[in-house]
């Protein structure tokens, strides 16, 4: 191999775990602010007083004003340690729809009914991409005080609150039949309906169907092997850019929208095991799961 071609991998190498180490910072500093703004917003139930939440997309799609709170704490951090890169989050949007060069794409609090019900789990998601595709990410499971992270090349790790660290790895299941499954729901009526008859389908051919509420730790749980698979239909860029990375790091088979695509495009996200890769994909393709539901 070329001198010249060994010192440029080395570069990249170093620059995706600078990255990486950014995308962790910012992140964990996130969960912090969720975690203790909880309690002084909702107390202990998950009341929509006072203004706290508003609605977006439909009546049953909240964003509370945690989010937006933890949105700006993310884009002023990352103003701070990478002032010249583009910004994606999930509240604010982008000034630029342009996928070239580097950019960072933030949820602040995937999994907010969760949040706002008390429901232990909610994940603040933060990665990086540059042109369009996922180089490294953070995602934090606030509740449970867990620090998922990877590096395009460089593997996967969860970080727990006491500081042991451990590799990544998917499941080793080899049989659909045995696949416990992970997914999750629109918020719109028709969306909702089309992806019921869907379950009905895979429901008789799995082990089993979990629907945790929060997409980046699915995918997390993917590649942690909790679960065997996940898929679901018009999830946005901030929903899957770190997690599906931390997914395919850890051995998983992915299948992603477009890095501009839109929720309402109605895109599948799939991300499974290696063992069951081909044959939990005709399984979804045999259930019209592979179609976009656009909504």
């Amino acid at each position: 191999m070329p001198e010249e071609q060994v010192a440029a991998e080395g570069s990249n190498t170093r620059e995706v775990d600078v990255l990486r180490e950014v995308a962790v910072r910012v992140a964990t500093r996130a969960a912090e602010h969720v975690r203790r703004r909880r309690p002084e917003v909702f107390g202990g139930d998950s009341s929509e007083g006072d203004g706290a939440v508003h609605s977006k997309s439909t009546p049953t799609d909240p964003v509370t004003v945690v989010d937006t709170e933890t949105e700006r704490v993310l884009r002023e951090m990352l103003a701070q340690l990478r002032p010249e890169d583009a910004i994606l989050g999930e509240e604010e949007g982008s000034e630029d729809d342009s996928l070239d060069g580097v950019r960072w794409v933030l949820d602040p609090i995937d999994g907010t009914v969760n949040f706002m019900y008390g429901i232990p789990a909610y994940a603040v998601s933060v990665a990086v991409q540059i042109d369009g595709v996922s180089v490294a990410g953070a995602v934090i499971d606030v509740a449970r005080e867990l620090v998922y992270s990877a590096a395009l090349g460089r593997g996967a790790t969860v970080e727990r609150a006491d500081g042991t660290q451990e590799q990544l790895h998917c499941s080793g299941v080899t049989d659909v039949s045995m696949t416990l499954l992970a997914t999750g729901f629109g918020y719109g009526s028709g969306r909702r309906a089309v992806q019921g008859a869907i379950i009905s389908e895979l429901l008789p051919q799995v082990r089993d169907i979990r629907r945790i509420g929060s997409a980046a730790l699915d995918l997390c749980m993917v590649a942690s092997g909790v679960v065997d698979a996940h898929f679901e239909h018009g999830l946005s860029p901030w929903d899957w850019a770190a997690g599906a990375l931390i997914a395919a790091e850890a051995g998983a088979m992915i299948r992603l929208p477009a890095a501009n695509s839109t929720s309402a495009q109605g895109a599948v996200t799939v991300a499974t095991a290696p063992g069951i890769a081909d044959a939990f994909v005709a399984v979804l393709r045999s259930a019209g799961a592979l179609d976009p539901i656009p909504g």
